[in-house]
C-alpha cells in the first residue's frame, strides 16, 4: 500500500552523477551534503569501508531533516585485494595516471554501498553492488590523452565507464549499469517501492 502523502527523499550527496542518476527515477528529491570523513579505519576492508561511509552519510542528513535519505558510497579494489588496494578519487591528474596504469591489464572491483534511512525508521535498508571491470593494457601515453580529455578526478579509480574511459576497458562484468557510474538504480528502485514511493 502506497503512502498518500510521501515524505520527503533527500539524497545525501552533492555528487553531480548520482544526483543524475536519481532524476532517471522521476521522483521529486532534495541534495544535501552528508558532511562525513570518509577516511578509512586501519585495515578496513573495502566492503566494510563503503558499507560504513554510505550509513554515516544517511545518519549524517537524517540527524538534521525528516524523510527518506539515501547515502551511497563507492570505492574500486585492485584485483579484489585487500584494503590496502583501496582506490579512491584521484584529484590529481598525476595520481589519476598513476591508478590507472596500476590497472593496466588486471580487474578492478567497484563496491557502490547504499543505505536508504528514515530516522522513525528502525530498521535501515543496505546492500552494496560489486562490479567488475577488466582492463586491457594501457601504456603511459594512452592514459595521459584520456586524462587530459575527460579529467575523471573526482571518481573512484580515476574513470568514467559512461564516457570515453569505456575505451579503457576490455569487459565489464556488473548486475546493473548505473552502480558503476555511482548510484545502483535497480536495486535503489526497488528499496524505494518497498518503503511507500511509486516507481514508475
Amino acid at each position: 500500500m502506497f503512502l498518500k502523502s510521501q515524505p520527503a527523499l533527500i539524497l545525501a550527496s552533492t555528487s553531480t552523477y548520482r544526483r543524475q542518476l536519481l532524476e532517471r527515477l522521476g521522483l521529486v528529491f532534495t541534495c544535501e551534503a552528508p558532511g562525513v570523513d570518509e577516511t578509512p579505519h586501519p585495515g578496513e576492508p573495502a566492503d566494510v569501508l563503503v558499507a560504513r561511509l554510505a550509513r554515516a552519510k544517511a545518519r549524517g542528513v537524517g540527524e538534521r531533516r525528516d524523510g527518506w535519505i539515501i547515502g551511497s558510497d563507492q570505492v574500486a579494489v585492485l584485483d579484489g585485494s585487500a584494503s590496502a588496494a583501496i582506490m579512491g578519487k584521484p584529484a590529481s591528474a598525476a595520481a589519476c595516471v598513476e591508478q590507472l596504469l596500476r590497472c593496466s591489464g588486471r580487474t578492478v572491483s567497484y563496491l557502490t554501498a547504499v543505505a536508504v534511512l528514515r530516522r522513525t525508521d528502525a530498521s535501515p535498508r543496505e546492500f552494496v553492488d560489486t562490479t567488475r571491470v577488466r582492463f586491457r593494457r594501457l601504456d603511459p601515453a594512452t592514459v595521459g590523452r584520456y586524462v587530459e580529455k575527460e579529467r575523471p578526478l573526482d571518481c573512484a579509480g580515476g574513470f568514467k565507464s559512461e564516457g570515453l574511459g569505456i575505451a579503457l576497458c576490455e569487459s565489464i562484468d556488473s548486475c546493473d549499469p548505473s552502480a558503476l557510474i555511482g548510484l545502483p538504480l535497480i536495486r535503489l528502485s526497488q528499496t524505494l517501492r518497498e518503503v511507500g514511493f511509486e516507481i514508475p
